[in-house]
């Protein structure tokens, strides 16, 4: 038996979840539990949300503490947090799961504006952080294919995200030099479908398409895991 992230004929076995805005790491609840009956050593990171530096930090110890080499995944805000990260030299590849993904040099607020979609309609509160803490804008949002008891379970648990963290810039970009997958969702009120295509243009990634909401973790996990796992084989 090898042991916990060793690379074999498998692939990579240590993967680490980074989740985005609005969120925590439960939000992989599903999808660590399919990964692990598969075999591999899954580990969530829990990102503070108050910096694109912070959440970077964040994932560096996460990285750190894997023994052998990583599968770095970031969903949404957290494409700009394993594009950073992802230049730490146990990450073999990166998995983007509808995500932000800028380049060196580049904020996501200056991604969005590139590529005609400019950030709008959300205001931060006094403290400067952004909420999502409304149910019915969480599903409108988030998770129009998710059902509504899990949607208030979800609205429950959100985290805001500090509004100066979209204009945090990227230093180097990791997809520039590292293998990339990404899977698109087609249903997506968070970032558009047609704005994902145009980030996966840039990226060259291996791609697959889901008909899902921007929460596919949670609403298709069994779609996500085989992704991951894909992925991490192909990395041996």
């Amino acid at each position: 038996m090898s042991a916990p992230g060793m690379v074999n004929a498998q692939g990579i076995t240590n993967i680490v979840l980074v989740h985005g805005a609005f969120a925590d790491g439960s939000s992989w609840s599903a999808v660590i539990e399919r990964l692990q009956a598969k075999g591999y050593h899954v580990t969530a990171v829990q990102n503070p949300l108050t910096s694109l530096q912070d959440d970077v930090d964040a994932t560096e110890r996460v990285i750190a503490r894997q023994h052998g080499d990583v599968l770095l995944v970031g969903h949404s805000w957290a494409g700009a947090v394993v594009t950073q990260a992802g230049n730490n030299e146990k990450v073999r590849g990166i998995v983007y799961l509808s995500a932000l993904v800028p380049d060196s040099g580049e904020s996501v607020s200056d991604l969005l504006t590139r590529l005609g979609s400019p950030m709008e309609g959300m205001t931060p509160d006094p403290h400067g952080l952004i909420w999502l803490d409304s149910p019915a804008a969480f599903q409108h949002v988030m998770a129009a294919d998710v059902a509504a008891d899990k949607v208030q379970q979800l609205a429950a648990v959100q985290q805001p995200i500090a509004a100066r963290a979209f204009n945090d810039k990227i230093k180097q970009a990791a997809w520039r030099n590292k293998p990339t997958w990404y899977l698109l969702t087609q249903n997506d009120n968070a970032l558009p479908y047609s704005v994902q295509k145009k980030i996966v243009a840039q990226t060259s990634s291996e791609t697959k398409t889901l008909r899902s909401s921007h929460l596919s973790l949670i609403s298709h996990p069994d779609d996500v895991a085989r992704f991951i796992a894909k992925a991490a084989k192909s990395l041996n």
